[in-house]
Order: structure tokens, then C-alpha cells, then sequence
């Protein structure tokens, strides 16, 4: 019987699957971004600062230059969600459970929307068909590979 990966190692390997698959949300995104010329999400943004209100930080810079920080940390933000549920779904890896793309889907989507929605961003009772789907997508394709680079990595 071949050696079993430790917990830090499924840890690992999950937060390499997250970023494997924040690289896939993150094209799926932009493709559509492409195709349908709209904008990019101030969701991000906009989560950063209402934080930064909650926890009493202030976000240095005035106009531009505090726009853009707010522009990098919802990216970064975004980053360490990915990487960070790829985290936790390698440390259920090791213990045992394998959820697949359609749960690791879900899990993702009240992960994300569900803090944002709490903090009064965004409410998604009142999106549109086309809301869902922009969300849904690229979410599904983050699932998709993550949970297929954490099956190659349990060969």
C-alpha cells in the first residue's frame, strides 16, 4: 500500500487545487467580461471597504490612489478565498470526505455570497437569470478544477 499524504500535505495540495481553480474562475470570468462587454465586479471592492468600516480600519489614499488599493485587495481577497477553501477542502480530503464538483459548487457559492450578503452588498433574492449565471459559471469551473486536480493528486 503506497504512502497516505498527511494532513498538512492534503492541506497543501487542497490550497494548490484553489489555486488552480481561482485561475479557472478567474479566465471564466474574464471570458465573459470579454464576450458580453460588461464591467468588472465592484462586489469585491465594495466588500474590502464595508470590512475595513466594520473592523475600524481606515484605507489610506484619497481619489484614485485609494481606489486602487480597494482594486487590489478585493483581488487579493479573492486569491486567498480560493486558495483558502482549496485549504480546507484538501483538510477534508484527509479525513476522509470527497465532495464533488456539484457540492464543492454549492459550498463556494454560499462561501462567497453569503458574507457578502450578510455585510448588505449585494442581495441575491434579487438577481436576474443572467446574475445567477455570471456567478454560477465561473464558480462551477473553479469546482470543476479543483476537485479534479485534488482526484489526480490522490492517485
Amino acid at each position: 500500500m503506497a504512502n497516505r499524504p498527511s494532513t498538512v500535505g492534503w492541506i497543501l495540495r487542497g490550497a494548490a487545487a484553489g489555486a488552480a481553480g481561482t485561475t479557472a474562475l478567474n479566465v471564466v470570468a474574464y471570458l465573459d467580461m470579454a464576450l458580453r462587454g460588461r464591467p468588472a465586479s465592484s462586489t469585491p471592492q465594495r466588500t474590502v471597504e464595508r470590512l475595513a468600516e466594520t473592523a475600524h480600519v481606515s484605507i489610506p489614499g484619497e481619489g484614485d490612489q485609494r481606489t486602487s488599493r480597494l482594486e487590489g485587495l478585493g483581488a487579493l481577497t479573492g486569491l486567498v478565498a480560493g486558495v483558502g477553501v482549496g485549504g480546507l477542502l484538501g483538510l477534508a480530503r484527509a479525513a476522509g470526505f470527497r465532495a464533488g464538483t456539484l457540492l464543492t459548487t454549492a459550498t463556494v457559492l454560499v462561501s462567497t455570497n453569503g458574507p457578502i450578503t450578510v455585510l448588505g452588498i449585494t442581495d441575491p433574492r434579487t438577481w436576474s437569470r443572467t446574475d445567477w449565471v455570471s456567478d454560477i459559471v465561473p464558480h462551477l469551473a473553479y469546482a470543476a478544477v479543483v476537485t479534479s486536480t485534488m482526484d489526480a493528486l490522490d492517485r
